[in-house]
């Protein structure tokens, strides 16, 4: 717990943020971070190859609900980090390239980290590797010309091995449901005041047999069930099943570049902790296999 907090103190915000947000150290952190990608983007503009540069803000995941006040907001969608709803999974996506994307655009494309490999090789000029399976797509198209339809592709919500949910279009079907992964939600949750009824469930429930799906269009909170018998769960799971029982089929399971863990690799004692005499004795290495408890 003292080094948890000790590397909060650390990376939190630097003495220029410190309590210069109402928000606390969470706010100084995104205080801290707009100014120093506005610093990246000014050095792009000064060293003259702004314009030959592309740019993506995004998030590996939702705010951390479970910690309060002090993890953020993921506004109206469910949940937060560490889960496989909407606020677990969508983040903000901003592109910046100065005289090949528009300023101030929108696209309601889907999209995925993993597509940010196979687009940046596109706009190097260089070929995705052709021996193995590239999951991302490349976005270049939908990026640079904004007359080009959106790419009708499926998004795949996966918890560990278990593929969780699957959103295509407007709809999004969750095939499990599951929310604290063995935690006790009286004193420990990932939906931090919000609960719904037989979806915000703190049990592993298998739907497999017949999913549970929102259309997030416009229900982005995943609040409103739509009911099993109606004339638009019938339509959209008749789209749905077969994009699943496809990539089920095809799928090839890979074996994680990161399934060994290693404490000694975290950071002990990160570069400035002389300074502020935070630096913490690095343990000595063992790596092992990861337990991963979803």
């Amino acid at each position: 717990k003292q080094w948890y907090q000790r590397r909060v103190d650390i990376t939190a915000g630097s003495p220029m943020f410190l309590e210069k947000s109402i928000r606390g150290r969470y706010g100084d952190a995104v205080m801290e971070m707009d100014y120093c990608v506005g610093k990246i983007l000014q050095k792009l503009k000064e060293l003259g190859i702004d314009k030959n540069t592309f740019v993506f803000f995004t998030s590996d995941n939702g705010a951390a609900t479970y910690r309060g006040s002090a993890g953020g907001d993921n506004g109206p969608f469910l949940c937060g980090k560490e889960t496989t709803y909407e606020g677990g999974m969508r983040e903000p996506g901003i592109a910046w390239w100065p005289g090949s994307i528009p300023a101030g655009t929108i696209t309601h494309q889907l999209g995925n980290i993993m597509d940010l490999f196979t687009t940046s090789l596109t706009l190097a000029g260089v070929k995705p590797p052709q021996d193995r399976i590239i999951d991302g797509i490349d976005l270049s198209p939908v990026l640079l010309d904004q007359s080009v339809p959106v790419i009708d592709r499926p998004i795949w919500y996966y918890r560990g091995n278990e593929m969780m949910a699957v959103r295509v279009g407007a709809y999004k079907a969750h095939y499990w449901m599951w929310t604290e992964f063995g935690q006790d939600p009286l004193k420990f949750t990932f939906c931090r005041g919000q609960y719904i009824s037989n979806v915000t469930v703190h049990d592993q429930i298998d739907h497999t047999d017949k999913p549970i799906l929102f259309n997030v269009n416009r229900d982005p909170g995943e609040k409103y069930i739509i009911a099993f018998k109606s004339k638009e769960y019938k339509a959209a799971m008749e789209i749905i099943d077969p994009i699943v029982k496809e990539h089920k089929v095809n799928l090839v399971p890979g074996v994680p570049s990161l399934n060994y863990c290693d404490v000694a690799v975290q950071n002990w004692a990160p570069p400035g902790c002389e300074d502020l005499d935070y630096c913490l004795p690095v343990p000595d290495s063992n790596p092992k296999l990861c337990v991963w408890p979803h």
